[in-house]
Parts: C-alpha cells; structure tokens; sequence
C-alpha cells in the first residue's frame, strides 16, 4: 500500500472476500514476462528465476508466488506477470532471520 497510509487507515475493503493484514519487510527476487497465464509459461520463468537467483549467491526462503497484473480481459501480449521469490538477507541463512 501506498506509504502515506496505515492499516488502520486504509479504505475498508467492499469485497467480504478481501481481507488486509500487515507482512513485515522482506526482500524478494522477481522475474516480470508478458504473455499468458499458463502453468507452463510461469513454471519456465519460475525456473529461470530460481536459477539466477543461485546463481547471484542467494538463498530463496519458500516457495516462489505468481503475481498477475491486469484483468483477463487484457490482451495476452498485453499482460504483466511476474514470478516472485522470498530471499535470505545477505550472509544469513533463511534459519537465522528471526
């Protein structure tokens, strides 16, 4: 949420579905792709971030995330993706961070 609010001070939700809560800080890895939304297309990207991720030294902490951007009414070459990774901080391992 934008920083200039609070929990307390955000709209309330008109969805019942939709629930807010508070995620400490964390540094996550992120892979963004256009395209659709497919298993098969986010397990290759999911694939190619972890990979990088090893490959720069860090450690992922659980399982990576897919994040969708747009409606399911945007055009497929028009859509923003990511696949998302939770990271050790530096010099810890995911054991030593609490």
């Amino acid at each position: 949420m934008p920083s200039g609010y609070t929990l307390e001070t955000l709209p309330r939700p008109t969805d019942s579905r939709v629930r807010l809560r508070r995620i400490d800080a964390r540094v996550m890895a992120a892979r963004t792709y256009s395209g659709t939304w497919s298993e098969a297309r986010y397990r290759e990207h999911e694939r190619a971030l972890l990979q990088a991720v090893r490959a720069a030294g860090l450690q992922p902490v659980g399982l990576p995330v897919f994040a969708r951007y747009n409606s399911p009414f945007t055009l497929w070459f028009l859509r923003r993706n990511e696949v998302l990774v939770e990271v050790a901080p530096e010099g810890l391992v995911p054991s030593e961070r609490h």
